[in-house]
């Protein structure tokens, strides 16, 4: 496809999703609207009697008529805007940075669902990529010029793209790892499918990798932030079941603040769908987080197989199903972990870790669940946030040690 054909397409798809999640959201407002007048009006007729039905009847008719006309004009333009809508840039969006994270957020809320509906912004599913530009496996050789023997894989967190490990002043990690003499190689992909489809995804395009990698490949590292570090731990496992050559290469893991564990904030939203979708009023709230993504709800125990998600009701409410997949064995396995607070051991520390992830779960360690990583083999950085730990001179020096 050329550059102009996939800068329309990809223009068009955003105008019409926007525009038709908007005509979602008003039916959702329309709903709640609804469901907080019928209470009122029954509240009222306790004491006035059938005197308030023809006002409720008006107010009905209004209601419905306004939010009808707003849902019917959404639609409408987004027909219209998927047929007609461009605009002029030098590049497709997903191949400019600002674009590219436009569309990993909107993935990695409904990325599953895009899928379904085999949307363009969905359908590359799990990429090399190059200045923003994915490198298709005949490309190999030539998008990686000066490749050496050793490969440092890196992959993003949830609602992220590769441009994340270039967030802040250098040294960026990528710098890092290739002053010990390793080529970074940046991946993107769809972080709203399960996590155990991307890593099947990612095993087999790191297969193809080193199939086509311009010199033999002694080592591999693979470096994830947040989810990312879960999509490698799955990728790994689907390897080491299926003998792929890959991973006998691998020599050091790198998580960077990975809930292996699981989120708090995914078991919240969990909980919180199901006793926002009992009231009328607040049902529609209900919807929308229940329409949050595989990727996301995966989040809850840091599942990484089919088998914690196949088959299974997504909103049953009960403990998190998490099967345990081992580390690797014959790897160096190092984690970073923070907290917003100076120590983990800090109460405010402990129930709010990184903003996103608990100290204990980028650990791997609880009462009840060990992954299985040497304490010896970790870093902590206090009073620091979740995307803190993409380019923290910490951590960048750590990472120089443990790859040296």
């Amino acid at each position: 496809m050329e550059a102009a054909e996939q800068r329309r397409d990809e223009v068009r798809e955003l105008v019409g999703l926007a525009l038709r999640e908007t005509s979602r959201a008003a039916g959702g407002i329309h709903r709640t609207h609804r469901g907080i007048s019928d209470r009122v009006f029954r509240t009222v007729g306790l004491f006035t009697g059938r005197a308030a039905t023809p006002v409720k009847v008006v107010h009905d008719a209004i209601t419905d008529g306004v939010y009808s006309t707003v849902q019917a004009t959404t639609t409408t333009a987004a027909t219209v805007g998927e047929a007609v809508a461009d605009l002029p840039l030098a590049a497709p969006p997903s191949q400019t940075r600002f674009g590219s994270e436009v569309i990993a957020a909107v993935t990695g809320l409904i990325g599953d669902d895009l899928v379904k509906q085999r949307s363009l912004l969905a359908e590359q599913g799990m990429s090399l990529r190059v200045d923003g530009a994915p490198v298709a496996p005949a490309d190999v050789a030539d998008a990686y010029p000066d490749a050496t023997g050793s490969i440092a894989v890196f992959v993003h967190g949830l609602m992220e793209t590769e441009h994340a490990f270039r967030l802040g002043e250098a040294p960026h990690y990528g710098d890092v790892v290739a002053a010990q003499g390793f080529t970074p190689v940046y991946l993107r992909y769809n972080t709203g499918r399960h996590i155990s489809v991307n890593g099947r995804a990612l095993s087999a395009l790191l297969e193809r990798l080193v199939e086509r990698w311009p010199v033999p490949v002694d080592r591999i590292v693979l470096i994830g932030h947040s989810m990312g570090g879960l999509v490698l731990r799955s990728a790994a496992d689907w390897a080491r079941r299926n003998d792929h050559y890959w991973v006998g290469g691998v020599t050091a893991t790198v998580s960077l603040g990975t809930p292996h564990l699981g989120a708090p904030l995914e078991t919240l939203a969990h909980y919180g769908s199901a006793a926002l979708a009992r009231f009328p009023e607040t049902a529609a709230f209900g919807s929308l987080l229940r329409r949050r993504s595989a990727g996301i709800r995966d989040l809850r125990g840091g599942s990484l197989v089919d088998e914690d998600w196949s088959g299974r009701d997504p909103d049953a409410l009960g403990a998190a199903v998490a099967a345990e997949v081992p580390l690797l064995d014959g790897v160096d396995h190092y984690f970073v972990s923070a907290t917003v607070t100076r120590s983990p051991r800090n109460p405010v520390g402990r129930v709010v870790g990184d903003g996103l992830v608990l100290y204990s779960s980028a650990r791997g360690e609880q009462r009840a669940r060990r992954i299985g990583f040497d304490p010896s083999n970790g870093l902590h950085l206090g009073r620091a946030h979740h995307f803190t730990l993409l380019h923290d001179p910490a951590v960048a020096e750590k990472l120089a040690a443990w790859l040296a």
